[in-house]
Order: C-alpha cells, then structure tokens, then sequence
C-alpha cells in the first residue's frame, strides 16, 4: 500500500508540474476581473437555455423538430462554456496558473 500512495504522490507532483509548465507561460496572471466576463458568459447561456425550455412549456403544444433543435444548440452552448469555467477553475485551484490580487477587491 506503501508503493500505491507513494506512486499516486509522484503522480500529482508531476502532474501538477508539467501542467504548470505548459499553462502558466500561456496565460498571463488572473485577477477576478478576468474571470468575471467568463462568468457572465455561463450565465448567460444558462438563462437562453432555461428561458428556451420555459417558453416551450409556455406553448402547451408538441414541441417542433426545430424548436428542439434550438435547445439542444443552448444546452451544448451551455455546457460547453460550464465545461471551460470548471477547467479554469481547476487550473487554479491546483496552482497551474498564476493569481493576482486580493479576494474581494474589484
């Protein structure tokens, strides 16, 4: 078990130092202000999506081929942005990325 913990120890170092390599030279330091239109990105899509969704209820009828076709596009859209955030965040929160400035101050 010794072997296994140590491995998985290694794992994560290297991991996160081949990580850092690759993605702090790529991306400059992050601030909240950065993140901030990213954020207002996903939620965006998440209202599109949801509104979508609620206005085809609102018609009490069979949705259309197309009208279908339009939320799958907002779902993926979406989920894709909610995909990235949580990459970022990720990126982060394991240190592969530089911060700067202080929590709480815009």
């Amino acid at each position: 078990m010794i072997d296994n913990n140590r491995l998985l120890l290694e794992l994560e170092q290297t991991r996160k130092k081949i990580n850092r390599a690759t993605l702090n030279p790529e991306i400059k330091k992050l601030a909240i202000k950065d993140m901030e239109p990213i954020l207002q990105m996903v939620a965006d899509a998440r209202i599109a999506y949801v509104t979508e969704l609620i206005d085809l209820a609102a018609k009490h009828k069979p949705s259309a081929p197309d009208d279908i076709t339009r939320l799958t596009e907002l779902h993926t859209r979406f989920k894709e942005l909610v995909d990235a955030a949580n990459a970022l965040e990720t990126m982060v929160r394991r240190g592969y990325v530089d911060v700067q400035g202080q929590l709480g101050k815009s």
